[in-house]
C-alpha cells in the first residue's frame, strides 16, 4: 500500500538534506534520482535507518505516494524541470500536487501553473533560502500556488523550517504562504536580489576597512565579530567574521586572501533587476551589486588597466576608530535602503501581477533559516505590522531615525571612498537614492522638456492640469 507522505526528485545535497530534514521529523519520503549510483548512495549512506524509500522508476516513486500524490522536485531551473514535469505527469491524476523547489524565474512558474492546471494537477512554485546546512537544520521556505494545494504539504515544511523566538516566548515557523501563481518564486527571487545588496554592501565595507585602514584578516575578523553583536547582527555578518579568522592550510595566509576577486552568480540577482526595470522600481543598490559582480568577473583586464589608469593614494590618514565606526553607521544606513528597495519591489509586483502579499509576514519568515536573517529584520516586521499600507521603509518612524543618526557618517564614508579611490557603488547608490526619494523636485523636468525638444514627448505642468507640447526653437533653421 502506497505510505510515502511526499515524493522528492533530485538528490544534490539541497535535496538529500531536505529529505533528511523531513524524515527527521517524522515523514516517510520516496526519493528518485536520474542518476541511480546516487540514490544508492544516499539509501546507504545518510539515508540509512531512516524512513526513507529509494524508487528507480518513475511510476514506482509515484505508485508509493499517498493522495493527493505530493512529487518535489529540487533539479537546476529551466529545462530541467520541465523534462521531470513531462516524466510525472503521465503517473498523476486529478488534484495531484507538483512542486518546484529550485530557484526557477517565476515566468516559468506562472506558465507550469497554468499548464498543469489545465490537466487538473496543483503547482507550487516555492522558494527555500538556508543553503545546505538550512535545508538539514531549517531553512526559510516561500511557497505560492493553489491556497488548497499548499494546505496538503503545509504541515510538513511548516515542522521542517526554521524557528524563531517570538518576545511571548513561542517558537514561529519561517514560513506562510505567500499568495496565488509565481508569488513564492517571486518573493524568494527579491530575497536573492537583497542578498546580493547585502553582499556587495559588506563588500565595500571590507575594501574600505582593509585597504583603506590596512586592517589585517584578525582586526577584520575582531571589527565584524563586534558588529556582529549589534544592529548589524545577521547571518553574513557572523559568516564574514568567520572568513577572516580562517587561514589556507596551504600557504598559511588568511583564506580570503588566496581567494581570486572574480565573483559568480546564477541569475537571481539579474533576474530582481531586470523585473524592476520592467515594474518600473528603482533598486539601484541591487543593480550596483549585480554589475559590481559582473565587473569584477574582466580579471584580467582589470590586472592590465591597473598597470595604466592611476588614482589618488588609497590610505586612509585620519582616526582610525572613528573611521570603522562610520563604517558600520554607512553599512547599516545603506543595508536599510537596500531593503527598501527590495519592499517596494515586492508592492508593485504585486500590484502587478495580484499575488496578495503581505509585507510583514514576508519579513517575518526571512528572520531565520535563510541567507540574509538578521536582527533587523524584527523592525521591518514591525513596521508593516504597524503599517500595512507603509509604501516605503524610509517613512517609518524607526528607520527614518536609524538614518538621521547615521547620516553624516554615511555620506563621510561615501565621500571617503570617492577620495581614495575604492569603489563603494552599492553604499553610493543607497544614498544617492536615500537623497532622491526625499528631493522635493528631481531635475527630471529638465529631461522632459529635452524630450519634448527632440520628440515631441509632450510634458506635465506644475500649474495646470493635462499634457502638453512647446513649439521649441527648430535649431535646423539657424
Amino acid at each position: 500500500m502506497p505510505n510515502a507522505d511526499i515524493a522528492l526528485i533530485g538528490l544534490a545535497v539541497m535535496g538529500q538534506n531536505l529529505v533528511l530534514n523531513m524524515a527527521n521529523n517524522g515523514y516517510q519520503v520516496a526519493v528518485y534520482n536520474r542518476t541511480a549510483a546516487k540514490t544508492d548512495d544516499f539509501i546507504n549512506g545518510p539515508a540509512a535507518d531512516k524512513s526513507i524509500e529509494a524508487a528507480y522508476e518513475i511510476e514506482d516513486l509515484i505508485g508509493r505516494l499517498k493522495s493527493p500524490r505530493r512529487v518535489m522536485i529540487m533539479v537546476k531551473a529551466g529545462p530541467a524541470v520541465d523534462a521531470v514535469i513531462d516524466q510525472v505527469k503521465p503517473y498523476l491524476g486529478q488534484g495531484d500536487i507538483i512542486i518546484d523547489g529550485g530557484n526557477s524565474l517565476y515566468g516559468d512558474t506562472e506558465r507550469r501553473t497554468k499548464a498543469l492546471a489545465e490537466e487538473g494537477i496543483h503547482f507550487l512554485g516555492v522558494g527555500i533560502s538556508g543553503g545546505e546546512e538550512g535545508a538539514l537544520r531549517g531553512p526559510s521556505i516561500m511557497p505560492g500556488g493553489d491556497r488548497g494545494a499548499y494546505s496538503h504539504v503545509e504541515p510538513i515544511y511548516t515542522d521542517i523550517s526554521a524557528k524563531v523566538a517570538e518576545s511571548d516566548g513561542s517558537l514561529s515557523p519561517c514560513v506562510t504562504y505567500l499568495g496565488t501563481g509565481s508569488a513564492g518564486h517571486y518573493v524568494k527571487m527579491v530575497h536573492n536580489g537583497i542578498e546580493y545588496g547585502d553582499m556587495q554592501l559588506i563588500a565595500e565595507a571590507y575594501d574600505l576597512l582593509h585597504r583603506g585602514l590596512g586592517l589585517s584578516a584578525q582586526e577584520l575578523h575582531e571589527v565584524f565579530s563586534t558588529w556582529n553583536e549589534g544592529v548589524l547582527q545577521s547571518f553574513l555578518i557572523e559568516i564574514t567574521a568567520e572568513i577572516f579568522a580562517t587561514t589556507d592550510p596551504e600557504t598559511g595566509q588568511p583564506m580570503v586572501d588566496v581567494i581570486l576577486d572574480k565573483a559568480k552568480q546564477k541569475g537571481t540577482g539579474k533576474w530582481t533587476s531586470q523585473d524592476a526595470l520592467n515594474l518600473g522600481g528603482a533598486i539601484p543598490t541591487i543593480n550596483a551589486a549585480v554589475v559590481g559582480r559582473i565587473i569584477s568577473s574582466f580579471k584580467d583586464e582589470r590586472v592590465a588597466a591597473a598597470q595604466q589608469l592611476s588614482g589618488p593614494d588609497s590610505s586612509y590618514t585620519g582616526d582610525k576608530p572613528a573611521f570603522i565606526d562610520a563604517v558600520h553607521d554607512a553599512l547599516y544606513a545603506s543595508k536599510i535602503c537596500s531593503y527598501a528597495q527590495g519592499m517596494v519591489l515586492l508592492r508593485l509586483a504585486d500590484e502587478e501581477y495580484g499575488y496578495g502579499l503581505d509585507y510583514g509576514e514576508v519579513a517575518r519568515i526571512w528572520r531565520g533559516g535563510c541567507i540574509i536573517r538578521a536582527l533587523f529584520l524584527n523592525d521591518i516586521t514591525s513596521a508593516y505590522r504597524n503599517n500595512p499600507a507603509l509604501t516605503n521603509l524610509l517613512l517609518d518612524p524607526f528607520f527614518k531615525e536609524a538614518i538621521a543618526t547615521r547620516q553624516t557618517a554615511w555620506r563621510h564614508v561615501v565621500k571617503t571612498g570617492i577620495d581614495l579611490g575604492i569603489p563603494v557603488p552599492a553604499m553610493a547608490a543607497s544614498l544617492a537614492y536615500f537623497d532622491s526619494y526625499r528631493t522635493a523636485r528631481l531635475p527630471a523636468n529638465l529631461i522632459q522638456a529635452q524630450r519634448d525638444f527632440f520628440g515631441a514627448h509632450t510634458f506635465e505642468r506644475v500649474d495646470q492640469e493635462g499634457v502638453f507640447h512647446h513649439e521649441w526653437q527648430d535649431l535646423g533653421n539657424k
